[in-house]
């Protein structure tokens, strides 16, 4: 698992060198996120009883979803990946991707989360000043993020030290 883990940040940090050189094509940022969303979830810890089964859900983004998959599928450990279109099934997810298909209902699927114990991941700045958790934005330099943890200690979840040092902003 360590290697795994060693090797995955390996390959994110040169992606995200070729993305900060402007060498990479779409496909590769679709991967990087994926990565990032991953670690996401291995980083944070989510009050008991811990599921059984780690959901994944995307709404907005199909090509991120399949990504994710990608990515999950080769991977110990159970988890799903689900494509979510409607806002009330959002409580049956550990990790909410909001794509920017879903920019203007933000604040929709957040009301139907309530206080539940989900890591909302945004994938635009306005995402995370408007309540999701983390937001995951490319910038000049390559992708970064933010982290509300405001909104993940309201949610219950506890954000590793680690990703807090990485994050370009914490509020």
């Amino acid at each position: 698992m360590k290697m795994l883990r060693s090797g995955l940040i390996r390959y994110s940090m040169a992606l995200a060198l070729m993305l900060a050189a402007g060498a990479a094509p779409a496909a590769d940022l679709l991967q990087l996120k994926a990565a990032f969303i991953y670690r996401f979830a291995q980083l944070t810890q989510w009050p008991p009883p811990p599921a059984r089964e780690f959901t994944y859900c995307v709404a907005g983004d199909a090509e991120l979803q399949e990504a994710l998959r990608a990515l999950t599928q080769n991977l110990a450990g159970g988890s799903r990946i689900v494509a979510l279109n409607e806002p009330p099934r959002a409580g049956q997810c550990q990790l909410l991707v909001l794509g920017n298909g879903v920019r203007g209902d933000l604040r929709r699927w957040l009301e139907a989360l309530g206080d539940e114990p989900v890591l909302v991941v945004g994938e635009n700045p306005e995402s995370f000043r408007n309540g999701a958790v983390i937001g995951l934005v490319m910038e000049p330099n390559g992708l970064a993020f933010r982290i509300n943890q405001t909104e993940s200690r309201r949610r219950g979840l506890a954000i590793s030290y680690q990703m807090l040092k990485l994050a370009r902003e914490v509020k």
